[in-house]
């Protein structure tokens, strides 16, 4: 077998008819809880999803970890299929963007150790040319952080999917990596000055990658995992890959109804959007992570307060208020997360979008967390997945007592 290969599965071939809701869960649910497996259940039947896991904590401990349904495993050396899995608890799935904050917490960790500065141009960091536009120079890494760098994703296309264009017009072979992404974007000119507006921006998050392998002397993968994973127990955590036969046998498989010319080769080969519609490894900073829920909602302790990861001067800074974007709800974008104060603190959140995923993470008030993972997404034809905000937030509050019970020993 293959580096990455495991033995034939013991177990039977999913149901065609079979969903996450209609099949046991691996995790007992506390019964104080039980508000909130009904929602997700809920939820997940109206949608046909297939695997699916939610993890809540609350003042430090995790309460509740629970995957739901199976999911397909193949051969990496042949593709053939071997069977199903259960989604267990620490199964992995792509995270998306929740991989944003991340990315912001190790910023903020190389500004605390003192090698880098939020005011430090990107200019100068990466070495980029500004002739294309000079007002480049005035792009910084808490703007890059706070989605104020300059790009607009809806005027000139999200550059992290736009390979073929990139390969053909910088005249390179695919798979095309940073480098070449940075190249075609340097030479256009910016699409508002920065700091003038928020616009949500994945190349932004993607330079903030690059920032951090160029100061820190490491990979980003490797500066993320020493540096703030290790530090609290997390080790399963790992940057995805693009295909179905590349991944390990504890991530699930990711269902869409797309297919799309592959960017991982030159042989114009049409595939499944999950899986070579998009290059994984060029998504790292900005959304490449795989984890778990118990995973987020673990590293999500890292913003509680002063820790091993971060001290109370990086996460205020990190939350803090923008020089503008703020929205008429009072919310603002922050270093990775939506931020908005609830009064006697700060609510915080984000969701995660690609082809063949969903992501939720939320930290509330009372000190209540929680993460939702799925290995689809809604494509034409099918249910909204914005919802799972409000429907998990109704089900949280709806708690009226909560367990004592820490599962955290579980899992780490």
């Amino acid at each position: 077998m293959g580096a990455g290969a495991v033995p034939a599965l013991a177990v039977g071939a999913l149901p065609a008819t079979a969903t996450a809701a209609s099949l046991p869960t691996l995790n007992s649910v506390p019964p104080e809880l039980k508000v909130i497996d009904t929602a997700m259940r809920k939820y997940i039947a109206e949608r046909g999803i297939k695997s699916a896991q939610i993890a809540v904590a609350r003042r430090g401990k995790i309460l509740m970890a629970v995957g739901y349904g199976r999911y397909a495993v193949v051969n990496p050396d042949t593709g053939a299929a071997l069977g199903q899995m259960p989604v267990r608890p620490t199964t992995l799935f792509r995270i998306a963007s929740l991989s944003k904050h991340i990315t912001s917490a190790a910023v903020m960790r190389l500004v605390q150790d003192g090698k880098l500065k939020l005011s430090d141009p990107v200019t100068t960091l990466l070495g980029l040319s500004a002739t294309a536009d000079p007002r480049l120079k005035q792009v910084t890494v808490l703007r890059l952080m706070q989605n104020l760098g300059g790009w607009d994703r809806e005027v000139s296309k999200d550059p992290l999917w736009l390979d073929h264009t990139i390969a053909s017009t910088l005249k390179v072979p695919l798979p095309i990596g940073h480098d070449a992404i940075i190249r075609y974007v340097t030479a256009r000119p910016l699409d508002f000055a920065p700091g003038s507006k928020m616009v949500y921006s994945n190349y932004g998050y993607m330079l903030l990658g690059r920032i951090i392998a160029r100061v820190s002397g490491m990979s980003y993968e490797a500066y993320v995992q020493r540096k703030l994973l290790a530090p609290v127990g997390i080790t399963r955590m790992r940057l995805g890959r693009s295909l179905q036969t590349e991944i390990s046998s504890r991530e699930v498989d990711y269902q869409s109804g797309y297919t799309t010319k592959t960017v991982v080769d030159a042989s114009g080969k049409v595939v499944p959007f999950p899986y070579g519609g998009f290059n994984m490894p060029n998504q790292d900073a900005n959304g490449g992570w795989v984890g778990s829920a118990v995973d987020l909602v673990k590293f999500g302790m890292v913003f509680d307060g002063p820790g091993p990861v971060l001290n109370a001067t990086s996460i205020g800074r990190l939350l803090a208020k923008p020089e503008t974007g703020v929205t008429a709800s009072g919310s603002w974008y922050g270093g990775g997360w939506w931020v908005r104060s609830n009064g006697t603190g700060l609510n915080t959140w984000h969701n995660g979008s690609m082809p063949g995923t969903y992501t939720f993470v939320a930290r509330v008030q009372n000190g209540v967390s929680y993460c939702a993972l799925f290995n689809r997404r809604a494509e034409e034809g099918t249910p909204e997945f914005e919802s799972i905000d409000p429907v998990l937030g109704r089900a949280v509050g709806a708690v009226t007592r909560w367990p004592t019970t820490d599962l955290t020993p579980r899992f780490f």
